[in-house]
């Protein structure tokens, strides 16, 4: 997993409307004993802890921990590990079949292995327990913002369904959300080669476009969209 740039985590942080975005379209905010792999400086963490029995964030890029902690360390029932998950797991620190949900966003597209990575997070999932997974979507989208970040690859609907099955996952829901920001990351990383997120075009985005996206998703589901999101079932 490469490391994620910390302006545009920055960025991200500000956009408060996407990241409830992302969890509604998960069925909403995890409880109970959560894993969250790839934490970075908590932007998703942060809009579940409160609901939250027990919360173990691994994130590995040593700077965007040390930001973490920073950030929720402080709170007790939050324990951050600065590994990836496969040395957390190596120390003893994550252990089998102990959480009731993991959580996986924006973090599945950079690595190499996919279905490994599924499968070891599946075997920390107690009988039953979800896995809330969120990637980006249509490789036709795959541009100068995607390379900025270190992405490897881009989802569709069926390569996605193939990782999460072929990693012993039982899928619940599969779909694609946010269909109205496929056109702006097209010209973003296609046309203009952005080298990164625009600060000011991504509020924009999340104050207009966002609320837009979710009234229309709450009643129709696009056939392509910028993202998938899935929630899948260890058996």
């Amino acid at each position: 997993m490469t490391g994620y740039p910390g302006r545009d985590l920055e960025t991200m942080s500000a956009l408060e409307g996407y990241t409830r975005f992302i969890l509604e379209s998960l069925g909403g905010a995890p409880t109970g004993d959560v894993l969250e792999v790839g934490a970075g400086i908590g932007n998703v963490a942060t809009h579940y802890l409160g609901g939250a029995a027990s919360v173990v964030l691994v994130e590995p890029d040593v700077a965007l921990c040390a930001r973490l902690r920073e950030r929720v360390g402080a709170d007790p029932k939050v324990r951050v590990l600065c590994a990836t998950l496969e040395q957390a797991v190596e120390r003893g620190d994550v252990a089998a079949a102990r959480f009731d949900f993991a959580v996986l966003v924006n973090v599945l597209e950079h690595v190499d292995d996919d279905v490994g990575l599924l499968r070891l997070l599946g075997s920390r999932l107690v009988p039953g327990g979800r896995l809330l997974l969120f990637v980006p979507a249509l490789p036709a989208l795959f541009g100068s913002l995607d390379e900025a970040v270190g992405h490897v690859r881009r989802y569709l609907r069926h390569t996605l369904a193939s990782a999460v099955t072929g990693a012993g996952l039982v899928i619940e829901q599969l779909g694609y959300v946010d269909l109205l920001g496929v056109v702006p990351w097209f010209i973003a990383g296609r046309v203009l080669r952005r080298p990164g997120l625009d600060p000011v075009a991504a509020r924009l985005y999340d104050k207009i476009g966002v609320p837009l996206s979710r009234a229309l998703e709450r009643r129709v589901h696009p056939p392509i969209g910028r993202n998938l999101a899935c929630v899948a079932r260890a058996p």
